[in-house]
């Protein structure tokens, strides 16, 4: 998707009254995020943490007014990986919460192209219009840099003993950026799209 296509993917949305959104799926774990950090000089920083597994799965839509007036975010944290049944279900949720038309565009991942979303979106073109991403193009989603800020602040180097706590924090940095629309924008102008 480059400028044209979403210059085109925006005179739906204008029509329709629509959400542009740009959706991702991330995740948040116990073992820290390890970034450059400070320590007294001459000792070298030490992480320590109990090498804990447990994870949670993020789904996140940037949602952009189409006329560029703002932007937010809307996010889901959930136990266990997105597949197609969770993610129907938070764009179903995601309807509720916004009762608008929506334009998604999201990525090629598999659960975003099975049998049953096919199916599934099928039944939702009263209110859903989907454009793909190229193949392999995490570049051209500013989700990706909500992921990015989250672990580069909030997460970074958080040595937790409970996923809880990582939810709760993640969950902060989540409502901190979505909070923020000029930071939505820069997510939005960093993958070189302008609405």
């Amino acid at each position: 998707m480059g400028q044209a296509a979403l210059a085109s993917t925006k005179k739906i949305a204008r029509r329709q009254h629509a959400l542009i959104i740009f959706e991702d799926e991330s995740g948040v774990s116990l073992r820290p995020v390890v970034r450059a950090t400070w320590a007294p000089r001459g000792q070298r920083p030490v992480l320590r943490h109990r090498f804990g597994w447990k994870r949670l799965s993020v789904a996140g839509a940037l949602a952009f007014e189409a006329d560029g007036s703002d932007a937010h975010l809307v996010f889901q944290l959930r136990p266990g990986a997105y597949n197609d049944v969770a993610l129907i279900q938070f764009l179903s949720d995601l309807n509720q919460l916004e009762q608008r038309p929506v334009v998604l565009i999201w990525d090629g991942l598999p659960s975003h192209r099975s049998g049953r979303m096919r199916e599934w979106l099928t039944g939702q073109r009263s209110w859903l219009w989907v454009e793909q991403l190229p193949g392999y193009a995490p570049d051209l989603n500013p989700t990706e840099q909500v992921w990015g800020n989250l672990k580069a602040n909030e997460l970074a180097n958080l040595c937790s003993d409970t996923i809880t706590e990582v939810a709760d924090i993640a969950e902060d940095g989540l409502d901190r950026i979505g909070g923020d629309s000029a930071l939505c924008f820069a997510f939005l102008r960093h993958t070189g799209l302008h609405l």
